[in-house]
């Protein structure tokens, strides 16, 4: 839910963060923190990466479930307390099965309740008792670990907020605004009617300011950067390949078999990605050119892809953007419709309704955006903007300067 304006030009920071003389480097401890799944930590990985490469001290705060995964990319964990059951701060419970249309209110009762009220208060007790035993010089949380923003303006601790909801609209203050006041008063802190918590000290949003949604303009303080290496353009591919995945939050195994059967009637490869909550071997005997796997990361799979199918997630879409991939989006819940929207506005994507679309649907609306170049001349587009935008380690320059 990061807000920009449509230029292609990424944000400079206000008085507060910028540049200062070279000087020596003090070397800080930094806790990032975040509140549920992979898309809300994926997003902290390059700063985080860029911050141990610059000398600093790093620690990742998340779920005790998530731990395995924060050391596998490199980082101390710590995990934060456990959610209560069917009550998590990760996303709303619901059958892996089953398939819904977007419901605006549920969402947003769901962000309400699930993570501005019970996961907000939850990080309070949790980050407050890891930040005073572990004494860091500055906190970054994804933006909605609302406790974390809590927590950094009771001990007076510097705090960067990373947007991890790209093409804004998903989290409205008018939205959060009762059960955050309710928590600053319970911890004494004096009312904020504008909600400034929310942006901290500082704004990190990693895409370029042209795929957010001008409606939503980020902050002042916002720094547009790009996480990743610059990715060269792919050519076109005599047999394409699609990527097809649905996130790491939610299953939909009714989906998943509507998408595959329409993609079998197609010349294409196929590698579908399904997480570790579900058995590849339940969709049954597929083809050769279809591939299933649990988990294969992004970066290694988009340089050899054509397009992507997937539900709208930020991480999806940014990832196939930055790789100059137009999609296929069937978005269902969360902030996943706010960026379908957003890619059809900018010419990169087809809509599929995830409920009604038949495998047809899926046939034809892969067909058309592989057929028609324009697709992908807006997604190299973003790409460029991408290619634009300074790096990880510069973000990190700012992250410092919250400090120095």
């Amino acid at each position: 839910m990061d807000e920009y304006p449509s230029s292609g030009v990424y944000h400079k920071p206000s008085t507060l963060v910028q540049s200062k003389p070279a000087g020596p480097r003090r070397r800080m401890r930094i806790l990032f923190t975040f509140i549920g799944g992979s898309g809300h930590f994926r997003p902290l990985i390059p700063l985080a990466s860029a911050a141990q490469a610059a000398g600093h001290t790093v620690a990742v705060a998340g779920a005790s479930s998530r731990q395995a995964e924060i050391a596998a990319a490199g980082f101390t964990g710590i995990a934060t307390l456990p959610s209560p059951p069917a009550q998590g701060g990760g996303g709303p419970p619901a059958d892996r099965n089953s398939l819904q249309t977007p419901d605006p209110h549920r969402e947003q009762l769901w962000l309400a309740e699930g993570f501005a009220r019970r996961g907000a208060r939850r990080h309070v007790a949790s980050i407050g008792e890891i930040a005073r035993e572990w004494q860091p010089d500055v906190l970054v949380r994804d933006e909605v670990d609302f406790g974390t923003a809590i927590v950094a303006e009771l001990l007076g601790i510097p705090c960067a907020t990373v947007s991890v909801l790209a093409a804004g609209g998903y989290l409205r203050k008018e939205t959060v605004a009762q059960p955050l006041h309710e928590l600053r008063t319970e911890n004494g802190l004096p009312p904020d009617p504008h909600l400034a918590m929310l942006e901290g000290g500082l704004v990190l949003a990693p895409y370029p300011p042209s795929y957010r949604d001008p409606a939503f303009p980020l902050p002042q303080r916002a720094f547009s950067f790009r996480p990743h290496a610059v990715v060269p353009p792919r050519p076109v591919s005599d047999t394409p390949t699609v990527y097809f995945t649905l996130g790491t939050v939610r299953t939909a195994t009714d989906l998943y078999g509507k998408v595959l059967a329409g993609l079998r009637e197609l010349p294409v490869n196929t590698v579908l990605t399904v997480g570790d909550r579900f058995d590849p071997a339940e969709l049954g005997p597929q083809p050769d050119r279809i591939r299933i796997e649990r988990f294969v990361p992004q970066e290694q799979l988009l340089p050899r892809c054509d397009l992507v199918v997937c539900h709208g997630g930020s991480g999806s879409v940014l990832g196939a953007l930055a790789h100059g991939l137009p999609s296929v989006l069937a978005p269902m819940s969360a902030d996943q419709p706010d960026n379908a929207r957003r890619c059809v506005e900018l010419g990169t994507a087809r809509l599929l309704e995830p409920v009604s679309a038949a495998p047809h649907d899926v046939s034809e609306a892969v067909s058309d955006v592989l057929a028609d170049q324009s697709y992908r001349r807006a997604a190299e587009q973003i790409q460029a903007a991408y290619h634009a935008l300074p790096g990880s380690e510069e973000a990190v320059t700012q992250i410092e300067q919250l400090v120095n």
